[in-house]
């Protein structure tokens, strides 16, 4: 009976952890982009893990038949994916915006849609739709394709067993403070800043 108790105040105590906000400073001074906008990214960003943390303690204490528990599982979806796709898209920002001719990724890309360029037209075309959203050019394990997709909210649209391989944001926050309502010119900024090494182990983890 001890190493049950034990183990149920262990296993509680893992699954109420907080998640912590990781740190994107090294991306100050990135070319195309002023630190003013980052820094305020960086402050919506941790908003959202905040958020996060926030939803699953109030989850874990509130009566699951009440009407407000409905509601915060609804919304935990909302916070949470903006949490990770915020986390996929900076993790790949930083790079020479080189992509590796020799990466599997690229192989790929070319070989679905023609040409690099081909691929690229079609993602900041999808990236140019009017409205609040995300580009996510997603891998389809099942199929073995790749597929430039665009998402609305942070929880409508996914792919459902797609794994992001690129992911930018196109929520107003991501750009408007420094390229008002110049969205190619930010884009453009994105593509230059992309770490191709990233987004290709992304590809390399999901398609071996």
């Amino acid at each position: 009976m001890r190493y049950l108790t034990i183990f149920l105040f262990i296993g509680s105590a893992l699954f109420s952890s907080n998640y912590t906000p990781k740190s994107y400073d090294y991306l100050l001074g990135m070319p195309g982009f002023t630190n003013s906008a980052l820094n305020l990214h960086f402050k919506i960003y941790q908003g959202y893990v905040k958020n996060t943390n926030d939803l699953l303690t109030k989850l874990d204490t509130i009566d699951s038949s009440t009407y407000e528990y409905g509601a915060l599982k609804r919304r935990l979806g909302w916070e949470f994916d903006g949490m990770r796709l915020h986390e996929l898209y900076f993790d790949h920002l930083g790079g020479n915006g080189q992509s590796d001719k020799h990466s599997a990724l690229f192989s790929a890309i070319v070989s679905q849609y023609g040409s690099y360029d081909a691929w690229k037209k079609d993602f900041v075309a999808t990236g140019m739709i009017r409205g609040i959203g995300w580009v996510v050019l997603y891998y389809d394990p099942q199929a073995d394709r790749l597929v430039n997709t665009w998402i609305n909210e942070y929880d409508s649209g996914h792919l459902v067993t797609g794994s992001p391989i690129v992911i930018m944001d196109v929520f107003e926050h991501a750009y408007m403070p420094q390229f008002g309502l110049d969205r190619a010119a930010y884009i453009s900024a994105f593509f230059a800043n992309l770490n191709w090494k990233v987004a290709s182990s992304r590809y390399k983890m999901k398609a071996n």
